[in-house]
């Protein structure tokens, strides 16, 4: 980990530069990809699946025998913390619905905005490096309160055919109404354009490795996407009397997920950071399955940031927008108005990130890569589209249809004009 004292003339953008940039031969690679799945639909899938996966499929949809073993084979303990999990994440997801408005501003005029679920949407999971029921779970369920009448599941086979079985026990508890294992480019690809097998949706949502992102990318327009995943991060910020065996045991469950995971500390005491940084590496070696991931995570990504008082460590994390931000500070509820950027904030010492990943309910679908300046978690609102609602009467029009054209004259445009004057010609 890098210990650096922040300075506010410092250039961040350099400092904590990940080269998350996609090569030409990634995207050459995608392109190719893409354009065979269009071009060769189902037969492309097996010939990716075998080339790429290493896993000669004689199908491409999980059936619901595959389903329900898969299902009996997961443990009933671990099976109840996924339906428990899937009921908090649905309590807090239903507080996010919205609904058909209008109002009337003056009478004879109706405006207002109805609301529609998106109606066919694709959903990714990733296989490889580890699974995540978890995505499945965060990613499905929000599409399926918003009201989502076909929910699309892809995610890779292993090289025996089958799929993870608590992916597929996930899928049945959240209620993915189909589900296909192909993974990688070829998969988005699949979702975008359609094949023989599979229907193409109206829009991708998961996260996924460099050639999934770059695929996301290559097909926004023809679909929507959610958002293009960088590698996780953390910040915490800690006072000093945070706990230097907390603080490290959370920059380490970021760590773990991605050799490029970006964990931050920023602190106002210099002695709190070298005890961090001394537990943090106490505690890779301790027992962890992932240690050389975490460990390179740390070595390459991980910083830690002396500042001097609170409000710098606040003005220093709004500058990084992180995708998670813990608060290990007293009373972090009065400092909340000082966050501006970040994708979930986690207050206080009992509200470590894993929480937020598999349990509580807020999704851990987050903006990466500094844009939560910008965009929010994956929520219902992902899963609706918005019409507006214009309704005026005759006398309505009537009182301002001269102003309509002359605006539209303004602009050039007669038919504009002519099309509320023809009304009023007698």
């Amino acid at each position: 980990m890098k210990t650096i004292i922040y300075d506010q003339t410092m250039d961040l953008d350099k400092i904590l530069k990940r080269n998350e940039d996609v090569r030409d031969d990634i995207r050459n690679a995608v392109l190719e990809i893409i354009k065979g799945v269009k071009t060769d639909g189902d037969a492309a899938l097996l010939y990716y699946t075998k080339a790429l996966d290493h896993c000669e499929l004689t199908h491409l949809q999980v059936t619901e025998e595959e389903i329900q073993e898969a299902f009996d084979s997961v443990s009933e303990s671990l099976l109840e913390i996924i339906r428990e999990a899937a009921g908090n994440i649905r309590s807090f997801h239903e507080k996010q619905l919205e609904t058909t408005w209008t109002y009337e501003p003056k009478p004879g005029v109706v405006l207002g905005q109805h609301i529609t679920p998106i109606e066919r949407v694709g959903l990714y999971v990733p296989g490889g490096k580890a699974t995540y029921p978890s995505t499945v779970l965060m990613d499905s369920i929000p599409a399926l309160v918003a009201g989502v009448q076909s929910l699309v599941m892809v995610t890779p086979p292993g090289k025996d055919g089958k799929v993870n079985p608590a992916i597929l026990a996930a899928a049945k508890i959240a209620g993915v109404h189909e589900i296909y294992k192909i993974g990688g480019a070829q998969a988005i690809a699949a979702l975008a354009y359609g094949t023989e097998t599979i229907k193409p949706v109206n829009k991708i949502v998961g996260p996924g490795n460099i050639y999934v992102a770059t695929a996301k990318k290559e097909v926004f327009g023809k679909v929507d996407i959610d958002m293009i995943a960088g590698p996780s991060e953390v910040l915490i910020i800690a006072d000093k009397n945070a706990n230097p065996v907390y603080a490290a045991a959370d920059l380490l469950s970021q760590a773990e997920h991605d050799e490029m995971a970006m964990p931050i500390f920023v602190t106002t005491s210099e002695d709190l950071a070298k005890q961090v940084i001394e537990k943090v590496y106490r505690q890779i070696n301790e027992d962890l399955g992932r240690k050389e991931i975490a460990k390179k995570s740390m070595d390459d990504f991980g910083f830690v940031f002396i500042v001097k008082d609170l409000d710098e460590a606040f003005e220093l994390s709004n500058k990084i927008a992180p995708e998670h931000l813990e608060l290990l500070i007293e009373n972090p509820m009065d400092s909340l108005e000082k966050v501006r950027n970040a994708g979930a904030i986690f207050m206080g010492a009992y509200t470590p990130e894993p929480l937020g990943d598999y349990f509580a309910g807020p999704n851990h679908t987050l903006p990466t890569s500094g844009t939560a300046k910008f965009s929010s978690p994956l929520g219902v609102y992902d899963f609706i589209k918005k019409s507006s609602i214009l309704s005026y009467d005759q006398n309505s029009l009537k009182n301002v249809y001269e102003k309509i054209a002359a605006f539209a004259r303004s602009e050039g445009l007669d038919a504009h004009a002519k099309a509320v004057e023809r009304r009023f010609e007698n």
